[in-house]
């Protein structure tokens, strides 16, 4: 989870550690915009299709001057279908939370890749931050209130999950005594 405590930063990929951006206004209030990791830009993902392009007609060529033709056109699907899996995951990677936190209030809300929002509303006095460890290692992060629980954070690593549960509890505690 990356932090950058500029107040007026615009949250973007590309920082030290890519996954999260931050906001802290005054003491209590927090925003923090989390985003999944992709650890091949734009530039890297079409200079990786413009070389398996060149390989694939390299080689379907040779394919096609030994008479085996149907071979050039199966080079050519495995390109679409790695350009259409490329695609898939970046339209994936729109997926994204913004956790809003004041003296009075904690939003967090989930904006799909579709564009559709979900959006959830605690209390800051009443809720807690819960990070359920599983046997297998990995982490389930979750805000518990009143008997309901809300999971985020999932398209999160295991470590990243842990440092935010540490850094959200923290504000939470921060922002209750600011309340009081």
């Amino acid at each position: 989870m990356g932090h950058d405590h500029e107040p007026n930063n615009v949250p973007h990929q590309g920082t030290a550690q890519p996954n999260a951006d931050l906001q802290h206004s005054d003491p209590g209030s927090v925003q923090l915009l989390l985003y999944p990791h992709r650890s091949l830009s734009l530039k890297g993902f079409r200079n990786l299709m413009i070389a398996l392009g060149v390989v694939s007609l390299v080689t379907g060529v040779i394919f096609l001057l030994k008479g085996a033709w149907p071979v050039f056109g199966f080079f050519g699907l495995d390109i679409l279908l790695v350009y259409v899996a490329f695609r898939l995951n970046y339209r994936a990677a729109n997926l994204h939370e913004r956790i809003d936190l004041n003296r009075q209030l904690l939003t967090i809300t989930r904006v799909y890749p579709s564009g559709e929002q979900e959006s959830r509303e605690f209390n800051p006095y009443w809720v807690r931050v819960r990070l359920a460890q599983n046997p297998q290692g990995t982490t389930d992060l979750r805000l518990a209130s009143h008997g309901q629980e809300f999971a985020f954070a999932r398209f999160l690593t295991d470590d990243e999950r842990r440092d935010l549960c540490h850094f959200l509890s923290g504000a939470l505690a921060e922002a209750r005594a600011a309340r009081a």
